[in-house]
């Protein structure tokens, strides 16, 4: 977590001479963030390293979002060309601690992050790809490619991307939304003293179905949601937009998406980018998945893991390689 060696030139082009430079986070990909004070001043560092990384889709859909009244972060300054942007510090008041150190704010905090989905989706996106079933299977495609063969399991690859060809029907919609794609307590910040829900790590959006995010937000691969808290904010998202059990379907179908999705992400992270953190997470993303499998609508997902996964090969990947 250095500092990028043209961190200071680039921060004193934007009025921010001798600010000093600390460790914000890092994240699973390329990105690192550090924190910029000087004096009372506060902003935060982005450093998106190219070839890795572009900055260039971050600042334009905090700008859109920025512009619907969404809190995203102002943009401050930018050197696209070397992946340094300056944004506005949200501070450290995460909507996972703030859960953390007042339980009884949990419903309250899952209620604002639900009802701000209902809100986005009111807003056409604009200039985004489409989440479409090529995006689908590509993404799902990492499950077969990372995890099996780390648990020893040859498995029927074919056969895998026929059974989800068979519901991914579910999770197309003619009406898409801004798709933020990384949706949950880990990036909503708690901003300003009315605490408006701030959003991080949005660079990846895409034009697709509203239950992703949801999804994202309520089966939660970083930390357990109770499913007496998933299914609460399920039905407040269906009586605020109108939806139903059409909804519901493409939920489930998104969310065994995106979790066999996040175990492939995870293992890959262990295996390839030395970061053995992650595949401690498998067995919460298993579970929900195994949710999202029991749903009649995944039969032939649910069919295909019966025949090609056991049981007990489902879990922490690092540890079933053993």
């Amino acid at each position: 977590m250095t500092p990028p060696a043209d961190a200071a030139t680039f921060l004193t082009m934007l009025g921010w001479e001798g600010a000093a430079i600390v460790p914000l986070a890092g994240d699973a990909s390329f990105r690192r963030y550090f924190r910029v004070t000087l004096g009372a001043r506060r902003a935060v560092l982005m450093d998106a390293p190219p070839p890795h990384e572009d900055p260039r889709p971050f600042i334009a859909i905090a700008r859109w979002l920025v512009g619907r009244g969404f809190a995203a972060p102002a943009i401050l300054g930018a050197d696209e060309d070397r992946g340094l942007v300056l944004i506005e510090d949200f501070g450290d008041d995460r909507m996972r601690e703030a859960i953390e150190a007042d339980p009884d704010a949990t419903v309250r905090l899952y209620s604002d992050a639900v009802d701000l989905l209902a809100a986005l989706r009111r807003h056409a996106p604009e200039g985004l790809a489409p989440y479409d079933a090529t995006v689908l299977h590509r993404e799902v495609g990492l499950f077969p490619e990372w995890y099996t063969p780390a648990v020893g399991l040859d498995v029927d690859v074919e056969g895998y991307r026929a059974a989800w060809d068979q519901v991914f029907a579910h999770a197309i919609t003619d009406h898409p939304v801004t798709v933020l794609r990384d949706y949950h307590v880990e990036n909503l910040m708690l901003v300003g003293p009315e605490r408006t829900l701030g959003l991080l790590d949005f660079q990846d959006a895409l034009a697709g179905h509203p239950a992703y995010d949801l999804v994202s937000l309520l089966q939660d691969a970083r930390r357990d949601v109770e499913p007496s808290i998933e299914q609460a904010m399920l039905q407040r998202y269906l009586a605020t937009t109108g939806e139903g059990d059409a909804f519901l379907n493409a939920y489930h179908v998104l969310g065994a998406q995106r979790n066999a999705k996040i175990i492939g992400i995870f293992t890959r992270l262990w295996k390839r980018d030395g970061k053995p953190r992650y595949p401690t997470l498998c067995p919460r993303v298993w579970a929900y998945l195994e949710r999202d499998l029991s749903q009649p609508v995944l039969a032939p997902v649910a069919a295909w893991f019966d025949d090609n996964v056991p049981p007990e090969l489902r879990g922490d990947p690092k540890v079933l390689s053993r």
